[in-house]
């Protein structure tokens, strides 16, 4: 099954907390609150998005955590790649030569076309987009544009 980690999932909760307060840093504890996990997780995630450059960490007495950028500007490709590394959905759709088989392959080039329409799905639902609910028609819509694609249209 094709699922983000718990901890992507936990990363962009964490995210969406910061995208609700307009600039305002919160420490870790009160993200832990806010988010409804514990401290340790929250912990943990916010190490790699630092790193990624989504958040922006802060020392001091009133230290903690704000976005690095604005919310409609972090798409959610930028949030799993933060937490899990560069979208592959197979070994040969991100680099050449790491299967034995791709020379007599007939579906690398399949695997990578689902690929780039994975990544590109990700790439257009921005953080800010995660803050407000989702209509059906939005989700049909989106799925009948990724249907399309995927059947080369």
């Amino acid at each position: 099954m094709l699922r983000v980690t718990k901890l992507t999932d936990y990363a962009t909760v964490v995210l969406t907390v910061l995208a609700a307060q307009h600039d305002r840093v919160l420490s870790a504890a009160e993200l832990a609150e806010r988010a409804g996990l514990e401290a340790p997780t929250v912990s943990k995630v916010l190490k790699p998005l630092a790193q990624a450059g989504l958040v922006e960490g802060f020392r001091g007495a009133n230290g903690g955590y704000r976005l690095a950028r604005p919310a409609d500007e972090i798409g959610l490709i930028e949030i799993v790649e933060a937490m899990e590394g560069p979208l592959g959905m197979t070994e040969c759709s991100l680099h050449e030569g790491q299967c034995g088989l791709e020379s007599q392959c007939g579906v690398r080039a399949n695997w990578r076309r689902i690929n780039d329409v994975v990544v590109e799905a990700l790439s257009n639902v921005t953080l800010a987009q995660m803050l407000a609910p989702s209509f059906p028609t939005e989700t049909v819509a989106t799925a009948k544009r990724i249907d399309l694609r995927l059947a080369g249209a």
